[in-house]
């Protein structure tokens, strides 16, 4: 009778990435009349549906401003149904090398011009767009002027306004008694996280003090303290007409910027987050709630319809049906609280686009 003997097979390459890893994109560069601009494609461009396109803030590249909302448990049912496609601003992305003394970096105009060169490089015709800070007045100024390629935007922290005199000198000023990476922390984050100095805070210090492209960053923090008023007008020509959601920290840095965009704004149009204990950074710290309210967002949009209901939309249907059928023509807009110690986010679904809804302030 013929021996059999023990075989060990080796898999060199692993079939499926631990989930701790993230599962790497493609990474591109596309030239553009205003320099080289990278982004990284995560998917395959879905049927009918826009592309989700990021953009970062200041200080920060895609994967340091984005990275935990993405890997986020919930977002996975969401993104799955999109391509994603990460935009680094030119000289941001891992290893870039410095820009050469007098280089005239691109305006914050600029910047959103470069956005149609990478949807033709990719073959893509719409987008939802998701962007913090700098990254979000991009991507507004991007659709004012491309108005039929944006289907939705999460502008996260935006200030559509140019800075005043007032501002430019007290930025003068406080240029002469701190560096550059303090000044950038002070428009990323809040002042208690910065008194406390929470680890978000030490490991984006330590990000900034020792970056090797802190020359690149430090120009980029110049376009965006010159940048141009969006001029938002409610009623008038210059406006987003797409669907908005606008979030911010509860006692962020640009709390009052991002107020007063919601009352420049179309109210059938806008959704307005304000979100408790998040500090500068929600997408960082709270990116649960994040990922909970941008799920409402593209269903209000049309999209994902069929998705299951979580445990949170279960518990909210019968009130918020109620409340919609019993006073949705009593008030301008609506404000629901979350205790914080209850741990879940109670934002009900954004108004869908054309249903004559108000605009909708949810603090959670």
């Amino acid at each position: 009778m013929t021996e059999l003997h023990e075989v060990q097979i080796t898999e060199e390459k692993p079939l499926l990435l631990p989930p701790s890893q993230p599962v790497p994109g493609k990474k591109h560069s596309v030239e553009t009349p205003y320099g080289l601009v990278a982004f990284t494609v995560h998917g395959t461009p879905k049927p009918k549906r826009p592309a989700i396109l990021t953009y970062h803030d200041v200080g920060l590249n895609h994967q340091s401003c984005f990275e935990p909302l993405f890997r986020f448990e919930d977002m996975q049912e969401i993104i799955k149904n999109f391509v994603v496609v990460h935009v680094d601003a030119p000289g941001m992305e891992e290893g870039a090398p410095l820009f050469p003394l007098g280089y005239q970096y691109p305006s914050l105009d600029q910047l959103a011009d470069m956005i149609p060169c990478i949807l033709q490089y990719l073959n893509f015709t719409s987008i939802i767009g998701i962007g913090v800070g700098a990254g979000a007045y991009i991507l507004a100024r991007y659709s004012l002027s491309h108005p039929d390629t944006v289907e939705g935007l999460v502008l996260i922290n935006i200030d559509p306004n140019a800075k005043g005199w007032m501002d430019w000198a007290a930025h003068k000023l406080t240029g002469l008694t701190s560096s550059i990476p303090e000044m950038i922390l002070a428009h990323l984050f809040s002042q208690e996280e910065l008194s406390g100095c929470t680890e978000l805070v030490q490991q984006c210090r330590e990000s900034l003090v020792g970056a090797p492209n802190l020359s690149n960053i430090q120009l980029y923090w110049s376009s965006y303290n010159t940048r141009r008023d969006l001029n938002f007008e409610r009623g008038g020509d210059v406006t987003l007409k797409c669907p908005v959601m606008l979030v911010v920290g509860d006692q962020a840095p640009h709390e009052d910027a991002v107020v007063e965009c919601n009352s420049k704004l179309d109210p059938t149009q806008t959704s307005f987050l304000k979100m408790a204990d998040s500090g500068g950074q929600p997408q960082l710290t709270q990116p649960g709630k994040l990922t909970e309210a941008f799920k409402y967002f593209v269903q209000g949009m049309g999209y994902m319809a069929s998705s299951c209901m979580t445990r949170l939309s279960r518990s909210r249907t019968a009130s918020l049906s109620s409340a919609a059928s019993g006073d949705g023509s009593q008030s301008r807009s609506r404000t629901l609280s979350q205790n914080s110690e209850s741990g879940s986010p109670q934002p009900p679904p954004p108004p869908t686009p054309g249903s004559g809804a108000h605009t909708m302030e949810v603090s959670c």
